[in-house]
């Protein structure tokens, strides 16, 4: 029944795309024939109003429409210009996690249950909502004298969640089946990362936890700080954190007005969020202008840690040699680390792929650094990752799309602003300490870790190999069999499948009744 469900959740998710335009937009370059004519078709259907809109308008009443789930599903997508294209990411990212408020009494029963104690012994006062998201809501309230900012989860928005996603995985499964250009950038992995994260988002314990790492990691940093944590009030669906008092980034006026040196936080910002990535691996992915504060001691603080990201030292390593190659136009070095990270598969010629990363950086030297743009000089990139059957690369497309966000806010603060300029002491800094000598001791010092925990496993992979060899000995000689439960499973999973077969072909032909009544 669920199956039937998500089908015809994902019918009403189509037919708003139809009605608000956003189908027209879409694209049918190297798409299938029968694409264009399905969108040929549909496009007579959208509103009249929605003809005459902006492509980022008609996304914005589009998701609208489908909910809080559809405004996260849409920025994360935005996320992922591999999957979507670079346009259409940027109009994604235009979304405003901007919902309507739900009442304080359910805040307060969320916080009572989250907690285990009433909002009176744990808040002096609790006020009413200043600000509300797909996936919560912020409160101001006090304790002991002191402000403080209690984040409450929106209720039922787990379950709402649960029932889209379902969706999302059938239209996954059914891109991966009919559209096989796009089973590189494997939809259903997509897919599962979106509901990974979504579903970390929504347990304020782990934002709490994300922000108490990078205070620690950032604590004798210049100029960044991020908010202080209450973990008495913090729960599951409850984060109560530090009141910042202080200009949002996106108010430029306001910080020219106060005084502030804009040109200074402009490279304090791109270099706080290099110096997270490269020194710690773990930053902030969601760095747009409302997330980011500037005190009144003119430190920036950074909130809404919900979305955040990851590099081992591996990535690290590949991506500041992946700059370096770009900055001293060692484009052969720069195909090769391509290669050893495995990014680009090995069946593929090293230098016709430096030849292809050469046409992407010749251009960037030809021009001055002010002008560069991130965006653009990332859409080249994900024209060659198509061009060489690169596999998608989460942890680098967040890493990716990040940089492109701080790079816009401190382009917004100085329009000439320098990013390569801001970027070198940190990224000169790294290099120095593990691409040279440093970075030897290191890699021996690993290596006796990783020795010295095989030592220790070899008993017990020893006794593994043993009874392993024992199991394929007895098949060879008896064969392969299924216990009476095994068999039965495959027996059910095979008739619920032609099950569904049968039960999908009723829902489509459903929908399109449905349809022409409508448009009747």
């Amino acid at each position: 029944m669920s199956t039937i469900g998500a089908y015809f959740r994902l019918a009403r998710v189509g037919w708003v795309l139809v009605r608000e335009g956003v189908v027209s937009a879409l694209p049918t370059q190297d798409m299938p024939p029968s694409i264009g004519l399905l969108k040929s078709l549909v496009e007579p259907l959208a509103r009249f109003r929605a003809k005459k809109q902006a492509r980022s308008e008609r996304l914005t009443r589009a998701v609208d429409r489908l909910g809080p789930s559809y405004v996260k599903i849409g920025q994360f997508l935005a996320t992922r210009p591999d999957v979507v294209g670079v346009d259409w990411a940027v109009d994604l990212a235009l979304l405003q996690d901007r919902m309507a408020f739900f009442p304080t009494q359910a805040a307060k029963a969320a916080v009572e249950a989250s907690l285990g104690r009433p909002v009176t012994e744990l808040y002096t006062s609790f006020s009413e909502p200043i600000a509300a998201a797909s996936i919560a809501q912020v409160h101001p309230a006090e304790v002991t004298g002191k402000r403080v900012a209690v984040k409450v989860v929106r209720p039922g928005v787990r379950q709402r969640f649960a029932n889209d996603i379902e969706s999302m995985y059938l239209l996954a499964r059914l891109q991966e089946r009919f559209v096989r250009s796009s089973r590189r950038l494997r939809p259903i992995e997509v897919t599962r990362t979106l509901e990974q994260t979504t579903k970390m988002e929504m347990d304020l314990r782990l934002e709490a936890a994300a922000l108490s790492e990078i205070a620690e990691n950032t604590k004798e940093d210049p100029g960044f700080r991020v908010p202080q944590i209450d973990w008495e009030r913090t729960g599951r669906d409850v984060i109560t954190m530090e009141w910042i008092d202080g200009i949002k980034m996106n108010n430029v006026e306001a910080l020219r007005a106060a005084g502030y040196d804009l040109e200074k936080l402009a490279e304090v910002l791109i270099q706080s969020f290099l110096r997270h990535t490269l020194r710690d691996g773990f930053f902030h992915a969601d760095m747009h202008p409302g997330n980011l504060f500037v005190d009144p001691a003119g430190t920036i603080v950074a909130v809404d840690m919900g979305i955040v990201g990851r590099l081992g030292k591996k990535e690290r390593r590949f991506l500041a040699e992946i700059l370096f190659g770009f900055i001293t136009r060692d484009y052969m070095r720069v195909a090769e680390v391509h290669f050893e990270a495995g990014y680009v598969p090995a069946h593929h010629d090293v230098a016709a792929f430096a030849q292809a990363i050469r046409a992407i950086g010749e251009p960037i030297h030809g021009q001055p650094a002010e002008t560069i743009s991130m965006a653009r000089l990332l859409a080249l990139l994900f024209e060659v990752t198509d061009l060489f059957e690169m596999q998608t690369r989460p942890e680098l497309i967040l890493l990716q799309k990040t940089m492109v966000v701080v790079e816009g806010v401190s382009r917004m603060l100085n329009p000439r602003f320098n990013m390569w300029k801001a970027a070198e002491p940190v990224v000169g800094q790294w290099i120095r300490d593990n691409l040279g000598p440093k970075r030897v001791v290191s890699d021996l010092k690993d290596g006796v870790k990783a020795a010295v925990k095989l030592a220790e496993a070899l008993p017990e992979i020893a006794t593994k190999t043993e009874t392993l060899h024992k199991e394929l000995v007895h098949m060879s000689q008896h064969g392969l069999r299924f216990d009476p439960q095994t068999a039965e499973a495959i027996g059910r999973a095979e008739a619920r499948h032609t099950r569904s077969g049968r039960i999908a072909l009723w829902i489509i032909a459903l929908s399109l009744l449905y349809l022409v009544f409508a448009i009747g």
